[in-house]
């Protein structure tokens, strides 16, 4: 069990650094909602501690040792790491799951950029799809298609958040458009880095990833009527909550570089007030045939993890996106100290 003080120190965390999740959480019924907050925190932990520190290699390489703690039930004397050693230790979760998330921060700390959208999806695979698969674990919801959906919502969203930030992602050296769609409008990369710009071509970019996004939307709508009847609401108010963040880029005509899509509080009360009718909605409504289409290629190994299925070792990719840290800091160290 969680104890009560450190499901308050994650509960006030996602307070002040999610609102839309936070939000979206108080649908959830207690069993589920206070597993799902130890989660999100540490999970939202993870990715602040890479986000916002300077030394973004030695935060990775902290968060890799304090995930071996969590895993051997010694976790580190912090509300987020006791809260997600229960919820470890109670729900069976996967290695696989979290190991995930930590090898798309990996890839965050190292620069990484990507060729192509299937490389995009890659990442949102890791930073967003596997906290969707470790969701459903927590709502215990092991089936193979139900997890494909909500690996699909994962995927969107990550789509709209970066979507949302290419002009601050830009700003801050960091890209996330795909590198051959820039090439194909001949847009260099450093000169973007330098001064961005919400020209035609950036705002067909961004138009991209909005539709992209919308499409996993849809998609992700007939894994949530799979989910426990309690658990719907919340779900679809996260889906809905989001989807307002890619509808608000659509009506400013995709630009994301000279300001921020943002939703107000009226706004996502309304989306969450509609998601109560959709769940509703869906209990009587017949099961889509969308429900069985076929996995993500770049999620299928999160859904066989979660779903208990027979997976192969993937400890080798984690460990060299790891290793390659090692050898950059290592790098670092040794032009610090002939400097």
């Amino acid at each position: 069990m969680i104890d009560p003080r450190d499901l308050e120190a994650c509960t006030e965390a996602i307070r002040h650094g999610s609102l839309s999740f936070h939000a979206a959480s108080k649908l959830l019924p207690k069993n589920v909602r206070d597993p799902v907050l130890a989660l999100y925190a540490f999970c939202r932990l993870a990715d602040d501690e890479v986000d916002l520190k300077s030394e973004k290699i030695e935060a990775v390489l902290r968060l890799r040792d304090r995930l071996e703690l969590v895993y051997d039930g010694r976790p580190e004397n912090a509300a987020p790491d006791r809260a997600f050693a229960a919820v470890v230790e109670e729900f069976d979760m996967p290695r696989i799951l979290p190991d995930a998330l930590l090898e798309g921060l990996a890839w965050d700390a190292g620069g990484r950029t990507y060729e192509t959208l299937s490389g995009i999806r890659d990442y949102s695979a890791r930073v967003a799809s596997a906290v969707g698969a470790m969701m459903c674990v927590l709502m215990g919801v092991r089936d193979a298609d139900a997890l494909a959906r909500a690996c699909d919502l994962g995927v969107a969203m990550q789509l709209t958040n970066i979507a949302r930030d290419v002009g601050e992602d830009a700003l801050e050296g960091r890209l996330y458009l795909p590198t051959e769609w820039l090439d194909e409008v001949g847009i260099d990369q450093e000169q973007f880095f330098r001064n961005p710009e919400a020209n035609d071509a950036v705002r067909l970019m961004v138009k991209r990833l909005v539709m992209e996004a919308n499409r996993l939307y849809y998609r992700s709508e007939a894994g949530i009527a799979s989910l426990p009847k309690k658990c719907r609401p919340g779900i679809y108010g996260a889906r809905l909550i989001y989807a307002g963040i890619a509808g608000r880029l659509t009506s400013m005509g995709y630009d994301s570089v000279t300001t921020r899509a943002r939703t107000t509080k009226v706004q996502k009360i309304g989306w969450l007030a509609q998601s109560v009718v959709q769940s509703g909605i869906s209990m009587v409504m017949p099961q889509s045939a969308v429900l069985f289409a076929k996995p993500l290629s770049e999620v299928a190994f999160l859904v066989d993890a979660a779903a208990l299925n027979s997976v192969p070792d993937r400890s080798d990719t984690l460990f060299e996106a790891l290793a390659a840290l090692e050898l950059r800091r290592q790098s670092e160290r040794s032009s610090l100290l002939r400097g």
